[in-house]
């Protein structure tokens, strides 16, 4: 978690940290040297245009000072840790037509960064503010508040170190920017863990690489490695060439003194005064201690920030639309009334969840990555093991041929040491590069647990969004294929002493045959059911270097009977429609390449669902049919009956539907009945030979097939009434039901094949269809049909 922790500017640990537009840290005396000012030569921007974002201020206003709690003087690069720095008033800006960006920083609606040209006077578009020299009789931190002055007293701007976007400073300069309370007291809680453990240690340290007893004094301690080295060990184990070049070697941390020790031990809790502690006045840099300004004691309690705009008013909203905290007095005269605001603890809980539930997915990559590490060094020991036996094995080879093989065997054993550092070199560089990536993630993930813990809604917000695309971003990282060797431990080669002696000379490694692949690996996870269909997934096992032309997916007939190839392609997902309902399907997938089949998988048992649930379908219904609530409630715009189907098809089982009637107008009449797909569409239900059907109107029944009206029963419908269809596939029958009583008797028998719910309608009609339900048992006595 320690980089984390680390400014990118200076490498050491925050030193009052300050949040840069981009959502980036930097310590505050850092952000000081790396501000930019606006070239000598460039055209200042117009006086009105110098004022805060969204402030309102006109240009006068913009550049009288603001009072600022922390705005003590402190100092610039090198200086102590106290309060943020900085200057009042306001400077011009460039102007003219290379800064247009620039211009567009000052907007209200801007995200407060932009790029920044660079100067022609400068080669890199970068200056280093310099040291303002102190008048003569004046104090150093005169001279210090006299350079920070300058950041606002000319147009300047601060590029980020990390993501190298450039945001210019308003007239508050650096004070513009919030100060990262939640960041400084982790760091706090860092160093006071490191300075306990450093004071357990060894009053002397000593080099942790030594043979010898005792071990000898430590010369170096590396900050990269964090190893303490003798002066032998570390010419021995750490040259300064190579891979370590890069590596800072510094002083082994002295032993903490007797007085350094005592106060290190639980102390009570300071005032409220002394918790505030004034600014060090010494050159050299600290980290922020129990004294310096915004940090947290070890049982003082902390000071929550307050509104930049109205100092004595801390945060309780947070504006959705800036993604920032805000006092209510922002919400009546600031830029924020007419802002989305939301409370400031239900924004706290609810990034905290967005942060941990991200966090979840990088922990799981993590792990998967230490797995794929055990794996990796599994690898290096076979591919180790395997490269010794090929060895031994083409000794034996070249020996039996005696003197025609000698040169041949120093060329053979040429290549397999070329092939074994080949695939050593390529395990190695994966290892590296995944160490790296999970370092990465764990010190992330350690930051952003440590996050977590606080209990500061305000600072939380102010880094939970650029957290949790970061952690996003991280597990982002872990791409298909990043945990996958990239060589394999196998050596494919294979020697062929069958040959004559006198093609000796002629002998050479050979590429074994190219093997059929092996069983597929189902994917349960995405294999499922909807309906009548089914979803299978697969996909080769690891470490599969045989290639694959194609696969055959196979399914049996649903009562265990002989499997039939239903798919064959290079996909490895496949939905396979139109079959029974309440079936058991057995599947299995085997692949195929040039070289022949290659073995089943194991079989998978699929369970197709109890009843049907189906809509009407859009794409089979005529035209003038009008379908809303999601495909379930149907009309027509023709006075002609029109024909619309379902989306299910049923070829076994026993099946039902109810559709009810929503609207009934001038006595039409409506037919509710089963149909092919080739049904014909713009014509009553059961004219053709391709639907059977019952067709009805408020007083009587009949069924009708092949344009034959049959069975008249009295009983019709009207508005609220229910028409049930019973297609039982297993008698081979169809039924209907009015309101729960079974009109007339069974109207058709003998079906058999395909068939597919279907309706014919007119404009006086409008029906919901109700589908997904059981067969019901308690329905009424048949009515007795007329003649």
């Amino acid at each position: 978690m320690e980089e984390e922790l680390k400014c990118p500017v200076c490498g050491s640990l925050f030193r009052e940290p300050i949040i840069l537009p981009c959502s980036h840290n930097v310590c505050l005396p850092c952000a000081r040297t790396i501000a930019v000012q606006t070239p000598d030569g460039e055209q200042h921007l117009p006086q009105p245009l110098l004022h805060s974002r969204g402030s309102g201020l006109p240009a006068g206003a913009a550049a009288s000072p603001s009072p600022d709690p922390e705005a003590a003087p402190g100092p610039a690069c090198g200086g102590g840790s106290g309060g943020a720095a900085s200057g009042p008033g306001g400077g011009a800006g460039g102007g003219g037509g290379d800064h247009a960006d620039k211009l567009s920083l000052y907007s209200e609606t801007d995200s407060g960064y932009g790029s920044y040209t660079p100067s022609l006077k400068s080669p890199n578009g970068v200056r280093v503010l310099p040291m303002v020299p102190a008048p003569p009789g004046s104090s150093a931190a005169a001279a210090r508040g006299a350079a920070c002055s300058s950041l606002a007293s000319s147009s300047s701007a601060i590029t980020c170190p990390q993501c190298h976007r450039s945001a210019s400073l308003d007239h508050r300069g650096l004070r513009g920017f919030r100060r990262n309370r939640l960041l400084e007291a982790i760091v706090q809680r860092h160093q006071q863990a490191r300075g306990a453990q450093a004071a357990a240690a060894p009053a002397l340290a000593t080099c942790q690489l030594c043979d010898r007893t005792p071990p000898a004094p430590a010369a170096a301690l590396c900050e990269q490695c964090d190893v303490l080295y003798c002066a032998a060990c570390q010419l021995k184990c750490h040259p300064s060439r190579g891979p370590f070049a890069k590596h800072r070697l510094v002083q082994p941390p002295p032993p903490p003194p007797p007085a350094e020790a005592a106060s290190a031990s639980p102390s009570p809790s300071p005032s409220p005064g002394a918790a505030q502690g004034a600014p060090s006045a010494g050159g050299g840099c600290r980290s922020p201690g129990g004294t310096s300004s915004g940090a947290t004691g070890g049982g003082a309690a902390r000071k929550f920030p307050t509104c930049p705009e109205h100092e004595l008013e801390n945060y309780s909203m947070y504006c959705v639309g800036c993604r920032t905290p805000v006092c209510y007095l922002c919400l009546e005269e600031g830029r924020h009334a007419q802002h989305e605001v939301k409370p400031l603890g239900a924004m706290w809980k609810q990034h905290k969840a967005q942060l941990s539930q991200a966090l979840n997915g990088v922990s799981d990559k993590a792990k998967e990555a230490k797995e794929f590490l055990v794996q990796l060094k599994n690898i290096l020991q076979q591919i180790q093991e395997n490269g010794l036996d090929y060895e031994a094995c083409l000794v034996a080879q070249c020996d039996a041929l005696v003197d025609a093989l000698t040169r041949q065997k120093a060329k053979l054993l040429t290549k397999v040491t070329k092939e074994r550092e080949h695939k050593l070199k390529m395990v190695w560089d994966q290892i590296n590069h995944c160490t790296l990536k999970l370092r990465q993630s764990t010190g992330l993930m350690e930051y952003c647990l440590e996050v977590i813990k606080e209990n500061d809604p305000a600072g939380f917000l102010q880094i939970s969004d650029a957290l949790i695309k970061r952690v996003q971003v991280s597990q982002e990282q872990w791409v298909k294929g990043a945990l996958e060797p990239k060589v394999s431990a196998e050596f494919d080669l294979t020697l062929d002493s069958e040959p004559l002696l006198q093609a000796i000379h002629q002998l050479d490694f050979i590429q074994m045959k190219c093997r059929v692949p092996p069983g597929p690996l189902l994917q349960l996870e995405k294999c499922c059911t909807r309906n009548n269909s089914v979803t299978l997934a697969w996909r080769l096992p690891p470490f599969t270097h045989s290639p694959v032309d194609g696969y055959i997916l196979e399914l049996d007939d649903g009562d265990g009977g002989q499997f039939r190839e239903v798919y064959v392609g290079k996909e490895t997902l496949c939905t396979i429609d139109g079959l029974h309902f309440n079936s058991t399907y057995n599947a299995r997938v085997k692949a195929f390449n040039s070289s022949g089949v290659g073995p089943y998988s194991k079989t998978v048992v699929l369970q197709t669902s109890d009843v049907a649930w189906f809509t009407f379908d859009p794409n089979s219904g005529h035209r003038d049919i009008i379908l809303s609530n999601d495909n379930q409630t149907a009309t027509c715009s023709s006075y002609d009956d029109r024909v619309v189907l379902g989306t299910a098809a049923f070829s076994k089982g026993v099946h039902y539907w109810e559709l009810h009637v929503d609207r009934y107008d001038n006595h039409p009449d409506p037919a509710f009945g089963v149909a092919r797909a080739s049904v014909v569409k713009d014509m009553m239900l059961g004219k053709d030979d391709k639907a059977w059907a019952m067709y009805v109107d408020n007083n009587r029944s009949w069924f009708m097939h092949c344009n034959s009206h049959t069975n008249r029963t009295e009983g019709g419908v009207c508005k609220g009434a229910t028409v049930g269809v019973l297609l039982d596939l297993t008698q081979h029958t169809l039924t209907f039901f009015i309101n729960g009583q079974q009109q007339g008797p069974t109207a058709f028998s003998h079906v058999d094949g395909v068939f597919m719910p279907a309706l014919s309608l007119n404009r006086n009609v409008q029906v919901t269809l109700h589908t997904g339900l059981d067969v019901p048992t308690n329905l009424g006595r048949p009515k007795l049909a007329g003649n």
